[in-house]
C-alpha cells in the first residue's frame, strides 16, 4: 500500500491561487484504511471547506471596486418567518437588477447570506455585489423595510478570506449563501505525487498564494 499527496489548485481570478494538499492511496497497490470522522470533526471540516469555497468564489468574481453592505429591518417590517425573509432578499435583488438595466450597467453579480441574529433573533442580509450603484441608491431600493449599511470590502494578500469567513459563519437561513447564476467558478487543476511528505509537513495541508501565480 502506497501513499502519495494530491494537490488541487484553484485559480481564482487574475491574482490568487488556492491549493489543497491531502494524502491519497495508490489504487494500484490497495486502498487505505477507512476511518469515519466523528461528527464534531466532520462539522469542523465542513465549516472550513465552506469558508474556503466562498473565499475562492469571492476572489474569482469581485474586487475592491465592488460593494459589501448589510440590510436590516425596522420593527414594522421584520419578517415573520424564514420564507418571508428570503422573499424580501429575492425582491431586493430583482429591483437592483432592474435599476442596473435602466442605467446601462453590467449584469449583476451577487453573493447574499440571509441570517438570524444569535442573540437578537432578528433577520438581516449580508451582501457582496457588483459596484456601480451608490449606497444611497441601494438604500432607496430597500426602503421602507429598514436600513442599509455599507461595510468595507477588505482585500489583502489572502484575498477576501476575512469576508468569506464572516459570511460562512453566520446563522444562515436555508443555504449558507446564495448567488446570482452568472458567477464564474475558479479554474481547477489536480496532480498527484509531485510533492514530498517533508514539504507537506513544512507547508501544511492548505496554502494560499497571491500575485503572479
Amino acid at each position: 500500500m502506497s501513499r502519495l499527496y494530491r494537490e488541487t489548485m484553484y485559480y481564482c481570478g487574475e491574482v490568487h491561487l488556492d491549493v489543497d494538499i491531502y494524502p491519497v492511496w495508490d489504487k494500484q497497490r490497495g486502498r487505505g484504511p477507512k476511518r469515519r470522522p466523528t461528527s464534531e470533526v466532520q462539522e469542523k471540516l465542513n465549516q472550513k471547506n465552506a469558508e474556503r469555497e466562498l473565499a475562492r468564489l469571492l476572489d474569482t468574481n469581485f474586487t475592491q471596486n465592488d460593494l459589501r453592505f448589510d440590510l436590516t429591518y425596522n420593527d414594522a417590517h421584520l419578517p415573520k418567518n424564514d420564507e418571508e425573509a428570503l422573499r424580501d432578499a429575492a425582491n431586493f435583488i430583482r429591483r437592483v437588477k432592474y435599476q442596473r438595466r435602466k442605467l446601462g450597467l453590467s449584469e449583476l453579480k451577487c453573493v447574499i447570506v440571509t441570517a438570524v441574529g444569535a442573540k437578537s433573533g432578528r433577520y438581516h442580509h449580508h451582501i457582496v455585489m457588483s459596484g456601480g450603484l451608490t449606497i444611497e441608491q441601494l438604500a432607496a431600493l430597500w426602503r421602507p423595510r429598514g436600513f442599509t449599511t455599507l461595510k468595507p470590502l477588505e482585500l489583502d494578500d489572502n484575498g477576501f478570506v476575512g469576508v468569506a469567513n464572516y459570511f460562512a459563519r453566520q446563522n444562515s437561513v436555508g443555504k449558507r449563501w446564495r448567488t446570482t447564476r452568472n458567477l464564474e467558478r475558479p479554474r481547477q487543476h489536480q496532480r498527484d505525487g509531485k510533492i514530498s511528505a517533508h514539504r507537506v509537513t513544512e507547508w501544511g495541508f492548505g496554502i494560499r498564494l497571491s500575485r503572479g501565480y
